[in-house]
């Protein structure tokens, strides 16, 4: 784990859009294209703001989602309409968007389709609940084991919160570990303790444990206060 500390969140805003930047910049001079999976919620707007006017040839670049919830496309909740609204406009307006849900009519299809189009990313950018959660691993879901087990074949699942509204698709823990990079966005002093006990070892209460023990995947964590 790869600590990064700042005073205030707009540092930490910028730091960050400068380093996914670079990132996705190295991987298209590398390899013609880059992947890059967000997070939703209110907390990665400013990014997506900042992130839309970089000069990244976002024409090469696929976004997609670690998780979404299972609304409709336009629904105030969707994390691909908050994708939509604040990241792929003006220069990211070129982007490809890969959302996790086309339609509600047939949930277990939708993941299906999705399992096939997934696209292994050069950075996936996590957010953390103070519960542990991250992407829509939640403690206590029925699904969590499933979603944790790194032997897990299929890279999305659904899940079932039982603490948080809506039914989610939601990236497994395998298919995060194929990324390039993981970058791990917090802020303030709740969330801090929650990632020092999580640090601990290991423990499927505070399921972003399993993020901090790996060793397969670098893992950058940005915090401001």
């Amino acid at each position: 784990m790869n600590w990064l500390e700042f005073p205030d969140a707009a540092q930490q805003t910028d730091a960050l859009a400068n380093s996914v930047a670079a990132r996705l910049a190295a991987a298209i001079e590398s390899r013609g294209s880059a992947a890059l999976a967000v997070s939703g919620g209110k907390s990665p707007i400013p990014l997506f703001k900042l992130l839309s006017e970089m000069a990244i040839d976002w024409a090469r670049v696929t976004v997609s989602l670690v998780d979404e919830r299972f609304v409709t496309p336009g629904h105030a909740d969707s994390n691909g309409a908050l994708v939509r609204q604040h990241l792929l406009q003006g220069r990211a307006a070129t982007a490809r968007f890969l959302p996790l849900v086309r339609a509600v009519a047939n949930i277990d299809a939708e993941v299906a389709a999705d399992n096939r189009d997934f696209i292994a990313p050069d950075v996936a950018i996590l957010g953390m609940g103070e519960d542990g959660h991250t992407a829509s691993l939640f403690p206590g879901a029925p699904e969590l084991a499933a979603g944790l087990d790194p032997a897990n074949p299929a890279p999305f699942l659904a899940v079932t919160p039982q603490t948080a509204p809506h039914r989610r698709v939601s990236l497994s823990y395998a298919a995060l570990l194929q990324a390039g990079c993981l970058i791990l966005s917090i802020q303030g002093a709740k969330k801090r303790e929650v990632l020092e006990a999580a640090a601990a070892g290991p423990d499927d209460a505070l399921p972003i444990s399993h993020f901090l023990a790996q060793d397969k995947v670098p893992l950058d964590v940005y915090w401001s206060a």
